[in-house]
C-alpha cells in the first residue's frame, strides 16, 4: 500500500531547491582507486542511498547533517522527493560515477509504507509502476509530465522494508526526547502526536507503533502518556483528531500536570502549534537531530550489504 503523506509541508521553491542540494550533495567518500584510477580489489564496491522527504532549507540542513558522518565510510548520495525520479536519478548518478557495484538504499521515512510501490518500481525492483504515483514537482520523466519508468542505472540494489517508527530507533529518541524537557516526571504528561493516515487500519498501525514509544517513555516515571496522530492531510479525520487532541492536553494542565509535547516526526515540530495554540505545554523536537539516527542509517545500511548468512 502507498502512503501518500509528508512529513511536513512543502515551500513553493521545493523542487528547484531540492535540484541544487542533490547535485551538491551527492558526492561521497571517495572510492579506493589504483594510480590508473581503477577501483582496487575485486569485491563488489558499495554505496549509501539515503532517501528522505525534503522540505525547507532548514529541513533538509538536518537531514544533511545526519548523513554527513556516513561519507567518510562509503560513497553515499541523498535523495531528496517523495520518491522523485529527477533526485533519485541524481543521486544513482554520482554512486555510478564513483564505481559502485551495489547500492543500499535507506529510506528515512516515518512508515515503511511510505512511497514503497514507487520507490520500488523506480529501483527496479518490481514491475508494475505505482496506481497513484507521487506528483513529480514539476519534473519531466519518461517523456512527459506525470509519467513514470524506472531509473537507468547497472547495479544491483538493496532496499530498507521498515520506516523509522517501526524501528528501534523511535523508542530509545522519544524516550530521549522526553527526558530532556523533564523536571519533575511525577507530575508530568506526555502527550505524542504524529502525521497519521486517512485509512482506519493504517492509522491504526501507526498508533500502534506509537504505543511502543509511549511504553518507553512510561518506563521514565511519568505520570501518563498518550498517544495520537492528527491525520493531517483529511479534513473531517483532522477536525475530530484536532478537537481530541486539544481536549487531552487542555485537561492535563487543569489538572496541575506539565504537558510535555513530543512531535512523532522527523524534524521540526510540524502543524502542533497551531493546533494547540493558546494551551499550555512544553514543545519538544522530531526526532532529528539526533546522533541515533546516524546509527541507524549506518546498521541499516549494514544489513542490507551484510545480510545474515552472508560472508563479510
Amino acid at each position: 500500500m502507498d502512503i501518500n503523506h509528508a512529513d511536513i509541508d512543502l515551500p513553493v521553491n521545493y523542487f528547484p531547491f531540492v535540484l541544487v542540494l542533490t547535485a551538491l550533495s551527492v558526492a561521497a567518500a571517495e572510492t579506493p582507486q589504483t594510480a590508473d584510477g581503477s577501483p582496487t580489489g575485486s569485491e563488489p564496491v558499495v554505496g549509501l542511498l539515503v532517501m528522505a522527504h525534503g522540505g525547507t532549507p532548514e529541513w533538509n540542513a538536518a537531514v544533511g547533517q545526519a548523513v554527513a558522518p556516513l561519507r567518510s565510510e562509503m560513497p553515499t548520495a541523498l535523495a531528496l522527493g517523495m520518491a522523485e525520479p529527477v533526485t533519485l536519478q541524481a543521486a544513482m548518478d554520482s554512486l555510478m560515477a564513483a564505481g559502485v557495484d551495489r547500492v543500499a538504499v535507506v529510506r528515512l521515512f516515518m512508515s515503511g509504507e511510505s512511497f514503497r510501490h514507487q520507490t520500488e518500481y523506480l529501483l527496479g525492483l518490481r514491475d508494475d509502476p505505482p496506481a497513484h504515483p507521487m506528483p513529480m514537482r514539476g519534473a519531466e520523466h519518461g517523456g512527459h509530465e506525470g509519467s513514470l519508468r524506472p531509473l537507468e542505472h547497472d547495479v544491483e540494489v538493496v532496499m530498507t522494508d521498515e520506516g523509522l517508527m517501526e524501528s528501534w530507533l523511535a523508542p530509545s529518541i522519544i524516550a530521549d526526547r522526553a527526558a530532556g524537557l523533564s523536571r519533575d516526571p511525577d507530575r508530568e504528561s506526555v502527550v505524542l502526536i504524529a502525521h497519521g493516515m486517512g485509512d482506519e487500519a493504517a492509522n491504526e498501525r501507526v498508533l500502534a507503533e506509537m504505543e511502543r514509544s509511549a511504553a518507553a517513555v512510561r518506563d521514565g516515571g511519568f505520570k501518563t502518556v498518550r498517544v495520537f496522530t492528527l491525520r493531517e492531510d483529511w479534513e473531517e479525520a483532522r477536525a475530530v483528531a484536532e478537537s481530541q487532541i486539544r481536549g487531552v492536553v487542555l485537561e492535563l494542565s487543569a489538572q496541575g500536570d506539565r504537558v510535555l509535547v513530543l512531535p512523532f516526526r522527523l524534524s521540526g515540530f510540524g502543524p502542533f502549534a497551531s493546533v494547540l495554540d493558546g494551551l499550555e505545554y512544553e514543545a519538544g523536537v522530531g526526532f532529528l537531530p539526533h546522533r541515533l539516527v546516524t546509527e541507524w542509517i549506518r546498521r541499516s545500511a549494514h544489513g542490507l550489504l551484510n545480510p545474515p548468512g552472508s560472508e563479510g
